[in-house]
Formats: structure tokens, C-alpha cells, sequence
């Protein structure tokens, strides 16, 4: 484009935007601060109006009449809020309409007494709310459409007092002609208003004194789009195209908590939902639908133990409990019910990762537990999690023994995180209830760059996870001798991350290696609909069965916001025995037939039994029973886009 044609649209856009004479090019917030002990008025005073649906500001400044004006406004709802050194902080929603004229006063209290006491503070944030609601009603039995938004401070004498004192409602404030004030309806109940902004570094809120979203398995998400002193909301989707080039025709994919079938569309997330909270009491609750809702339970063998369709309860929640926040040094919170594992350091949200398939170490192990969880926060940069749960990623319990374990998180500088999980005695094998699980997963995090205003490489972080465990009793042994096979887990994965373009891009290279006496943690592949309860005589889990596994993977993401993430991934993946689907699938000809723990005949139909020598007797001889196409190595390609607010 010339640089004429450049300054011909450039002129008649902005000759397009300017409003016809004498018409407001939109809504106007006017309104005056004053000094709330002597009634004058406040000049330079910083004034911020904040648009809450999009997240944008404007600024003035009080002149020396106290008064501001903020011109040319989008109709929606605005947070208007004044600040001034010497005094505390005075803010108030409005809703903004057409081209109406909303006014608002806000008085500045004097800053607070460092001696005011807990009880005078919280009496002084009441007696606010209870202002504004009586000038509501006092409007509203006048018969008046209007009422003007208005915030009162307590007087000196009420905080002496301390006893209950009757007060009239403030009057409102007075309008010029020909303009509106917002409408009493419109006031924003407590429990619906944004919580108070924390102005400079908060190193009360655990883990507040940093910028910690530049963690893998952390959100990204700085801000929220919604949020109220109630409730703050969160929404997820992730629809991803994934092109395993093994082909399987039946498009199946095994071995992975993440990609699930091959050369489709498919959604794997849709998730709502959000946080709870009001006066230290607690509750979360998000949904899981899209393909995670059927595959992630299918890993879950507890199910097996006994009645009721404990799948079917919680196929479709990811989190959910509810609990109470006690003020105990920096915090301690006690939540009952279902919550995401941190064991594999991968968050179980693809949204949050550096990559999109983890490594062995995360995809093998709990991506859930259900129980009690208890976070005691010692300090703002320490975090002593227990875990009272039913067992390893289990709806149920298997056995006899619940499980027990729990998360030492600490982040002692904004570029260092180091976490432990560790869990024990649970009993965790369907049908053996001698058989006990131990299992450490320890992981450190290093930003080792950061320069986030730079165009080039802005910022650069690993990450490296290791895993140990065993199980002991019921005939296997961690260590192998005369108690039994050897039944145990080793692996670990590393990562590299770098972002560029002002953290709008960022590529990811890692992988890791697992190898897994037993089986007991290796993900069954779906062959004719087996999953953790039925098992599978085509991939046995029995003591002594090896798995030795690794694989390696490069991932690019396009961050145009940090609401959204675009990306596109290349891995490989091997193992020393035949697993991954290859192009005759791992369904059988016309579709599962029989018990998934019983061989197929290849004309069709099930042998009837999961002993091999058994099944050639009874579908016909040599040849005659099927068998899925299972290879050792595997390559994809894939390509998504992922959404969190």
C-alpha cells in the first residue's frame, strides 16, 4: 500500500468515527471527589474507569473543584474508582447507557489508622454496603426511577461506639439538567462485585509475590474475565486434528491419555464451570465433556469393586468439592471430593502444558484422585499438601487400605519451583488385595531467561520430572527374588521451552523414557473396547510382562492472547514390544465382539476364553483366531487450538 492511499484511509477512518455536532459520541460518567471528614472537594485525584466486560481503562485526573469527566463511553458495566496519596481507595460500579450522563461521588476516606482494629475495618465495609442499599429503598418508596451511586464512609464515632447507631441514607447527589442517573435496580449486589484490586506485590496470597505463569502445567491466564467476590468462572475447549502415520483403518489410537483417534476432528475438552467462595467457605466444580468424559474413566479399574455405576456418577465432572479456608499463617484449606492429581507434573488440562502429549511419566500416572485434600501454606512460598484418598486414581477403593499421600510444593523466587508427590499403602490391584503401591514423582522448574519485551527470544525454562515405584505382596516384589517377580517404575522426562515475539510464540522440545516391570502402570490399548476392568489377553499386565518406552516430541504454540492457544506438534513414540494401533487396527472385523478379556475368532465372534491354546480349538484351528495390528513404533502429526477463560 502507497503511502497516499495509506493517508487517504487513514483520513477517512478517522472522519468516519467523528459523532455529528452537538450529539455525544457516547456515554459520559461525571462525578466529583471529595474529602470525606470535611466535605471539600479533592483535586488530582487519580481517576481509573474500567470497562469489566472487556477489561480496559481510562483515566482523568480531578481538577481543582474536585470534579472529573469521562467522555465517549461504550454502554456496559463500569467500575469507577478514585485514589489519591493520604487517602484509601474509593470505588463504585456503574452501568453506563446509550448516551445518558451516569454521576457518581466518590468520597475519600482519610488513610485508615494503623491501629484500627479487624472488627472496626470489617463494621466500616458494612456499614458502606448498607448505605448504598438504603438509598436504593429510600428511592424506590419515593417513587423515584433514579437513585444516584454514592459511597459513604463510617464516621469516627461509630468506630467508638461500637454498638448499633441509626442512621439516615445519604441524599442523591445533584444532577444539571437533562441528565440521568443510573438506575436503582442496577446496583450490584456485594456478593456479585469485583473483589478489592491489591495494589503493588502481595507477599500475603501464597505464591502472589511472582509471575508464576510461565510454569508447564500451570494456565498462562493472568486475568479473569468475570470475577466476583463469589464466584470467578472458567471455561475450556480443546479441539485438536491428529494424523497418526501408523493408519490404523479402524482411526484408533492407543497408549495415551491425549490423542485418541487418527485423521478426524475431534473435541477432547469442553469444560465449564469455576470457584466458589464466600466468607472461608470453599467449592469448586468443573465439567468434563468432549472425548476426555469417556476416556479418562476408562483407565479407572475401581470401578470393577461391587455395585452402583460409579462411572457413569462422575464421567462427566473433572473437579469437584467443596471445603473451608481457615486463617492459619498464610492459609489453610480443607476440600472434600474429587480433584486434579499433580503427580507428572503435566496439569491434566492440555491448555496448560508446554506440549500437548506428555511424556510416559505424566500420561502413566493419576491425572485424578478422590478423597480429602488438605493445603496447610506455611508461608507464601511453601506449600504441606496431604492426601486422604480412596487409591491411584480410583472412583472407589480396591481393597482394604485407602491411600495415602501428599505434595511439598516450593517456590522460593519467581524463576524456581520444586515440587514432591509422594504416595503409599494403597492396595490398588483389582482382585489382590495384598498387594501394596509406593510411588515418588519429583520434578524442578528453572526459567533460566527472561526478557519478555523483547521481539527475539523473550524468555526460556526446563523442566525435568523423575519417577520411582514399586508394589510389594500378592506375589511380586519391588525388587525382584524369592517373594515374586519384580513389579516396579522407573522413568523421567525433561522439556526445553523457549518463547519469542514477546511471549506471543514459544517452542517446546523434550520427551522422556519409562520402563515399567508388570505393566501396572502402562496404559491398556482399547482392543476390542478393553479398558482397567475387563483387561486384555492381546496386552497383558501379569508379573514379569516388561514395557520399556520412550519418546521424544516438538511442539510449536501461537499465543495471540492468553485467552486462546494455536499450535502444532511432531512426535514419535517407541516401545520394545508391539503396542501402538498399525493399519489393521485394533478392532475386530464387523466391530467388538464377546468380553474384552476373551480372544476373537477371525471369522467373527468370540473364542470364549482368554487361553490361547483354548481359543484355536474353538473358533477352528490355525489362523483362526484374530489378532490386532500392534507395531513398536509410532509418529504423529497434530494440529489444535485451545481455549481457557
Amino acid at each position: 500500500m502507497s503511502f497516499s492511499t495509506f493517508a487517504c484511509t487513514a483520513l477517512l477512518c478517522g472522519a468516519l468515527s467523528i459523532p455529528a455536532f452537538g450529539q455525544p459520541a457516547g456515554g459520559l460518567i461525571s462525578g466529583i471527589a471529595n474529602d470525606s471528614s470535611t466535605g471539600k472537594p479533592v483535586a488530582e485525584a487519580q481517576i481509573v474507569v474500567r470497562n469489566l466486560a472487556k477489561g480496559t481503562d481510562r483515566a482523568a485526573v480531578t481538577g481543582a473543584d474536585g470534579i472529573f469527566n469521562v467522555t465517549n463511553l461504550e454502554p456496559g458495566l463500569y467500575e469507577v474508582a478514585a485514589t489519591k496519596s493520604g487517602f484509601q481507595k474509593s470505588s463504585a460500579r456503574v452501568e453506563v447507557a446509550g448516551h445518558l450522563t451516569v454521576h457518581v461521588d466518590l468520597p475519600l476516606l482519610a488513610a485508615a489508622d494503623p491501629a484500627l482494629t479487624e472488627r472496626e475495618q470489617k463494621l466500616l465495609d458494612r456499614i458502606e454496603r448498607l448505605e448504598i442499599r438504603l438509598a436504593a429503598m429510600e428511592a424506590r418508596a419515593a417513587g423515584e426511577k433514579t437513585v444516584a451511586v454514592k459511597t459513604a464512609p463510617v464516621p469516627e464515632v461509630l468506630l467508638a461506639s461500637r454498638t448499633p447507631v441509626a442512621f439516615a441514607p445519604p441524599a442523591p447527589a445533584p444532577q444539571a439538567a437533562g441528565q440521568t442517573s443510573v438506575p436503582a435496580g442496577h446496583i450490584i449486589p456485594d456478593a456479585l462485585q469485583a473483589p478489592p484490586s491489591v495494589a503493588g506485590v502481595d507477599n500475603f496470597t501464597p505464591f502472589a509475590y511472582g509471575d508464576f505463569t510461565w510454569l508447564n502445567g500451570s494456565a498462562r491466564t493472568k486475568d479473569t474475565v468475570l470475577d466476583t467476590k463469589f464466584f470467578t468462572p472458567e471455561v475450556r475447549f480443546d479441539t485438536h486434528f491428529i494424523t497418526d502415520f501408523n493408519q490404523p483403518k479402524d482411526h484408533t489410537m492407543g497408549g495415551s491419555t491425549e490423542q485418541f483417534r487418527s485423521g478426524e476432528v475431534q473435541l477432547e475438552q469442553i469444560s465449564v464451570g469455576g470457584d466458589f467462595h464466600w466468607q472461608n467457605v470453599r467449592g469448586r466444580i468443573l465439567t468434563m465433556f468432549g472425548m476426555f468424559g469417556v476416556t479418562t474413566p476408562r483407565n479407572d479399574g475401581s470401578s470393577g469393586v461391587g455395585q452402583w455405576d460409579v462411572r457413569g456418577a462422575y464421567r462427566y465432572v473433572s473437579e469437584a468439592y467443596g471445603g473451608y479456608h481457615f486463617d492459619v499463617n498464610h492459609g489453610l484449606n480443607v476440600d472434600a471430593g474429587i480433584f486434579v492429581s499433580y503427580i507428572g507434573l503435566f496439569s491434566y488440562y492440555n491448555f496448560d502444558n508446554w506440549a500437548y502429549q506428555p511424556s510416559f511419566v505424566s500420561s502413566n500416572t493419576p491425572w485424578f484422585f478422590n478423597g480429602v485434600r488438605i493445603q496447610w501454606f506455611p508461608t507464601n512460598k511453601l506449600k504441606i499438601e496431604p492426601w486422604i484418598i480412596n487409591g491411584w486414581q480410583s472412583y472407589n477403593r480396591f481393597n482394604g487400605h485407602r491411600g495415602f499421600g501428599g505434595q511439598i510444593l516450593y517456590r522460593p523466587k519467581e524463576w524456581l519451583s520444586i515440587v514432591s508427590n509422594n504416595y503409599g499403602n494403597g492396595t490398588d490391584t483389582l482382585g489382590n488385595p495384598n498387594r501394596f503401591r509406593l510411588h515418588t514423582d519429583d520434578s524442578i522448574e528453572v526459567r533460566y531467561y527472561n526478557h519478555p519485551e523483547k521481539t527475539g527470544i523473550s524468555k526460556m525454562a526446563f523442566s525435568f520430572t523423575a519417577d520411582a515405584g514399586c508394589e510389594y505382596g500378592g506375589g511380586v516384589t519391588c525388587h525382584g527374588g524369592a517373594g515374586g517377580p519384580k513389579q516396579s517404575f522407573l522413568g523421567f522426562m525433561g522439556y526445553n521451552r523457549i518463547w519469542f515475539g514477546k511471549d506471543k510464540f514459544a517452542i517446546t522440545l523434550g520427551g522422556g523414557k519409562m520402563n515399567n516391570q508388570g505393566r501396572y502402570l502402562t496404559l491398556l490399548p482399547p482392543i476390542n473396547g478393553a479398558d482397567a476392568v475387563s483387561g486384555s489377553p492381546y496386552f497383558t499386565a501379569n508379573p514379569g510382562d516388561k514395557a520399556h518406552m520412550w519418546d521424544a516430541n516438538i511442539n510449536l504454540q501461537w499465543m495471540p492472547r492468553q485467552y486462546i492457544t494455536w499450535w502444532t506438534e511432531f512426535g514419535y513414540r517407541h516401545s520394545d514390544v508391539p503396542y501402538w494401533s498399525g493399519r489393521g487396527g485394533i478392532t475386530p472385523p464387523g466391530g467388538n465382539t464377546g468380553a474384552p478379556a476373551q480372544y476373537v475368532c477371525a471369522g467373527g465372534g468370540s473364542a470364549g476364553t482368554n487361553d490361547l491354546a483354548t481359543a484355536y480349538v474353538n473358533c477352528g484351528g490355525p489362523g483362526s483366531v484374530w489378532f490386532p495390528d500392534l507395531r513398536k513404533g509410532q509418529a504423529t502429526a497434530s494440529v489444535g487450538v485451545m481455549v481457557k477463560f
